[in-house]
């Protein structure tokens, strides 16, 4: 039982990355990869950042139009998710990830910035609210 999460935004732009406690209960943000348009996704970056931060599970974020249809980049992430279980010999669990990055959005106002201002914040943050969410599911 246990062993870290670690939790995967992915995003247009950016990926957010978030890794839970050895107990796999407490979600903390983990920063976050830049993408480069038009460049293959950073796939060994992520496998790195698994081993780094020691992660047993990985939780990638699926991202589902409201009537809970897969998106064009929905059909990305199952593809990710396929190739970053290859490549780390994880478990890779997708998770619905609808009301993430609006909750990351309302925890940076919180914090007394605006979402603009500080984008990696929010996908580190979206990351951290989709692994805590995962977290709880998994209790």
């Amino acid at each position: 039982e246990g062993g870290r999460v670690m939790a995967i935004d992915w995003g247009e732009r950016r990926i957010g990355l978030a890794i839970s406690d050895p107990r796999g209960v407490i979600a903390s943000p983990a920063g976050f990869i830049q993408r480069r348009a038009g460049k293959r996704p950073p796939l060994a970056k992520l496998a790195e950042k698994a081993r780094e931060l020691e992660a047993t599970t990985i939780v990638l974020g699926l991202p589902l139009n409201e009537n809970g249809d897969d998106t064009a980049r929905a059909t990305e992430v199952r593809s990710i998710a396929v190739e970053l279980e290859r490549r780390t010999g994880l478990p890779v669990e997708l998770v619905d990830e609808r009301y993430t990055t609006a909750a990351a959005r309302r925890a940076v106002r919180t914090l007394g910035g605006k979402p603009e201002d500080r984008p990696g914040d929010v996908d580190a943050l979206s990351a951290t609210v989709l692994l805590q969410h995962a977290l709880g599911r998994a209790q």
